[in-house]
């Protein structure tokens, strides 16, 4: 190393020296990494390149440039030539900027060879051609275009168009017969037809209107004629296309579009009873969901040019169908059928009253349950009230209510009121025979309690005992335990003074195993005998009773019983005082001391067998007081006998108990009023010093001093 002169501090390495952070405070901008890579995408995304501006200063560099460009052309073309055809439409315009129209049309051609159903491109092509004034080339790319695309109606037009701005109108016209042969839609004959009125040929547009109605026979073709004849002035043509298009069209142009135009084509030249037969004839041909804006021009139309009777006949016609669409949605909701034959019979129409009654019991209900019946069976009877009532025609309202009784599921369930009503229709008619006869297949058939009880009110019109007797035989064969049917029957016998039979029948009443309101019947029964002054058989009816039922209102009946005078048994007892025991019993002391006894039976029978009726004690309690207040009796005898009631009246006293749910838990307490017995306290010696306890309690809260205080004083 020394030889060559070098020494240890020339070959060491030095190294930069780290400079030294002088501010190690964070910058007041900060940038993220984030930051620095979305600027550095934003700058390689800009395309500042700009393409340079060729100059071309002789033939040779023309020639050069035109050779690179059509390279590069048919490169795209050769590339994705077959699926964008963009590229041939961008290399056609070239060469025609170029002036080259020869190998313009090639590539045209080409392209077309292609895809020749691409529309824009046949456009592009012959617009070239008409754009430099090459008609018969523009002529010539028409005529294959349509020949190849007959169903494109936009190159018909631009065919046309290019004839007609020429002045051609042979021309255009046979282009038009060419078009024609492919039976274009409306507008290609509207614009035929146009074309010809352009230039005053009316005649020759009338004929086309002909062919057009003949190869698109529509609403819209004869409208478009009609108008045309009436631009003319012609009425009566326009008039009479009206009435060819009835006649061609036939159901299918019944429209509502199409009345309303022959309507207001009759309005508009002052024929307003023409109009107003085509509004009718239309609401009454066109399905009333069809037929909404008719309906409404119809309105207008009577408010115009109508009278009173006009009008209203167009709101019930309007009404109409609106109830039509109603039914037509919900055909089971009876409601909308009610009214819309309310409407119906409102206009006195009984053909179509009858019509609309037909539609709605046609449609039954959904099952055969009662609840879906009830509604739909007053379609019936309001039907046959119609026929019998408004159209008197009897025998039809006959047939009505044979017609729903055999629609009705008897087995399943019935409807007495149309039993009843068919009978009564019968009796109207003074065919009593027949009425017997209807009432009896229901009975037969399907027996409910109304129709047993019509039959009888009818046969007891009648005066035909007899026949009520056996009919409340069977009824309570039927159903022995209905203690109205009982009730009524002896109330029948009654009112003929059959006394016996009578109480015969409350007897057997009484007798059954099963009653559905028992305390009627007894009631009735014991009426009936203190009604017939028999107070020793009411009495035992009274104990036979509570041999029954301990009730409380049974003791509190029968002891007002023994208190009351029977009907005119005063007058008895004033006349022969003393004389026999029945007068004995009328003397009001008598009766005092035996409602007495019973109010003491019934006391002992509460406390003894039934001691957690305490409630019914009071209440009996409370009622003894009243009647012993009630007694005109000394004074001194009425205090003794206060006293004794008051003694064993209970005392009232709050109480708590648990509340529990469902499950057995108990959530809280509860206050309730209970009532303790004179005889109940002697049991229980303790409640004499609960009471006092309590009393003490109160008295320390009403003088301010808490429970807490006492008790912590206590504590300590």
């Amino acid at each position: 190393m020394a030889s060559f002169g070098a020494t240890k501090k020339d070959t060491e390495v030095r190294l930069p020296r780290a400079t030294k952070v002088k501010n190690k405070q964070p910058a007041e901008r900060q940038i993220t990494a984030e930051q620095l890579l979305r600027e550095a995408k934003e700058i390689q995304l800009e395309d500042d390149f700009k393409k340079p501006k060729t100059i071309i200063n002789d033939p040779e560099e023309l020639a050069e440039y035109r050779l690179k460009k059509r390279k590069e052309f048919e490169d795209l073309v050769r590339r994705v030539g077959r699926f964008n055809l963009t590229i041939w439409v961008k290399y056609a315009t070239w060469e025609e900027q170029q002036k080259d129209f020869r190998r313009a049309r090639s590539v045209w051609e080409r392209g077309l060879d292609v895809n020749y159903r691409n529309v824009t491109f046949w456009l592009k092509y012959a617009e070239m051609e008409m754009r430099h004034r090459f008609i018969n080339h523009a002529r010539n790319v028409w005529d294959r275009a349509v020949t190849l695309l007959p169903r494109i109606d936009q190159l018909w037009y631009k065919y046309i168009h290019m004839e007609e701005m020429l002045g051609n109108m042979a021309g255009a016209r046979a282009v038009f017969e060419r078009w024609m042969t492919f039976e274009p839609d409306h507008q290609g004959w509207m614009a035929y037809i146009k074309f010809e009125l352009r230039y005053n040929e009316e005649e020759r547009a009338r004929q086309i209107f002909e062919r057009y109605i003949e190869i698109l026979p529509s609403v819209k073709a004869w409208v478009r004629y009609a108008k045309f004849e009436m631009k003319n002035a012609d009425v009566a043509r326009a008039r009479q296309c009206y009435e060819r298009a009835v006649e061609a069209l036939g159901e299918d142009g019944q429209t509502e579009e199409f009345f309303l135009k022959f309507a207001e084509f009759e309005e508009k030249v002052k024929e307003t009873e023409r109009a107003r037969a085509i509004y009718k004839y239309a609401l009454d041909h066109i399905p009333k969901d069809q037929a909404e804006g008719l309906y409404a021009r119809f309105v207008a139309f009577e408010k115009q040019h109508g009278d009173r009777e006009g009008i209203e006949e167009v709101v019930v016609s309007k009404r109409r169908f609106q109830y039509e669409e109603e039914v037509r949605r919900s055909p089971l909701n009876y409601d909308n059928w009610f009214d819309y034959v309310k409407l119906e019979e409102s206009t006195g129409d009984i053909e179509r009253v009858r019509e609309v009654y037909e539609r709605a019991v046609a449609n039954l209900p959904p099952a055969t349950e009662k609840r879906y019946w009830q509604r739909y069976i007053y379609l019936w009877i309001k039907y046959a009230l119609f026929e019998e009532l408004e159209a008197e025609n009897p025998e039809r309202a006959r047939e009505v209510y044979r017609a729903c009784l055999k629609l009705i599921p008897h087995q399943i369930f019935t409807f007495s009121k149309i039993w009843i009503l068919a009978a009564k229709l019968e009796v109207r008619q003074k065919r009593l025979d027949a009425a017997r006869k209807i009432l009896g297949m229901g009975l037969g058939m399907a027996p409910k309690d109304k129709t047993f009880k019509s039959y009888i009110e009818l046969e007891l019109q009648l005066g035909n005992i007899d026949r009520c007797r056996k009919l409340y035989e069977r009824y309570l064969e039927w159903n022995p335990a209905n203690c109205h049917a009982w009730t009524k029957f002896a109330e029948l016998e009654r009112a003929l003074g059959e006394v016996q039979r009578t109480r015969g029948i409350f007897e057997l009443a009484i007798s059954q195993p099963m009653l559905d309101m028992p305390e009627a019947l007894w009631k009735a029964y014991i009426d009936f005998e203190i009604g017939e002054g028999e107070r020793s058989r009411t009495r035992l009816l009274y104990q036979r009773l509570l041999d029954r039922t301990k009730h409380v209102k049974v003791w509190l009946s029968y002891a007002r019983f023994e208190a009351a005078p029977l009907s005119g048994a005063e007058e008895q007892q004033e006349g022969e005082a003393g004389s026999n025991d029945a007068a004995g019993d009328e003397v009001p002391s008598n009766r005092a001391a035996r409602s007495r006894e019973v109010y003491q039976q019934a006391y002992r029978c509460l406390r003894e067998n039934y001691s957690d009726k305490k409630e019914e004690a009071v209440l009996l309690l409370e009622a003894w007081k009243e009647f012993e207040t009630g007694l005109q009796i000394p004074e001194d005898e009425l205090k003794a006998n206060l006293e004794k009631v008051q003694k064993k009246m209970p005392k009232r006293v709050k109480r708590k108990r648990p509340v529990r749910t469902e499950d057995g838990m108990e959530v809280g307490q509860e206050e309730y009023y209970d009532y303790i017995f004179p005889e109940e306290a002697g049991s229980a010696p303790h409640l004499k010093l609960l009471e006092l306890a309590y009393k003490h309690k109160r008295q320390k809260i009403e003088a301010g001093e808490g429970v807490g205080d006492e008790d912590t004083q206590n504590g300590s």
